[in-house]
């Protein structure tokens, strides 16, 4: 678990800029934003190979212990051992996850208004956030 951040205060129309690294031995890691741990808004997992899934990014959301369905995204431009920047667009109805080369839309599922929570997990180690 790397840090976490509450109190954000996303809204439609912002924007939130993840900076790291990548482990060089990496099977998996997460980025969540939502409004606390047990409501996410989106759960962002880039698997190298974990749960079955090579090279796939994964997307859901998750209303206290309830996962929403799955969404698969086959584009994958993480390296191991490489560092990323990845940004989370906040929209009315939606959220775009920009990634080196390849972006694409989450649907706020939840409806929230505002993104309060961040947090990272797995085989990433966070070096920079910064949002406007």
């Amino acid at each position: 678990q790397g840090p976490v951040c509450t109190n954000l205060g996303l809204k439609p129309g912002q924007r939130l800029t993840v900076k790291g690294k990548i482990a060089p031995n990496a099977k998996s890691f997460v980025m969540n934003l939502g409004k606390d741990a047990t409501l996410l808004g989106l759960h962002f997992n880039p698997r190298f190979d974990a749960h079955g899934d090579v090279n796939t990014i994964v997307c859901n959301s998750k209303k206290v212990e309830e996962w929403g369905a799955e969404h698969r995204e086959t584009t994958f431009p993480f390296q191991k051992g490489g560092t990323v920047e990845i940004t989370f667009s906040v929209n009315q109805n939606d959220v775009t996850v920009h990634l080196p080369g390849h972006q694409f839309t989450f649907p706020n599922r939840l409806n929230l208004s505002v993104f309060d929570y961040f947090d990272t997990q797995g085989d990433f180690t966070l070096q920079s956030l910064s949002w406007e």
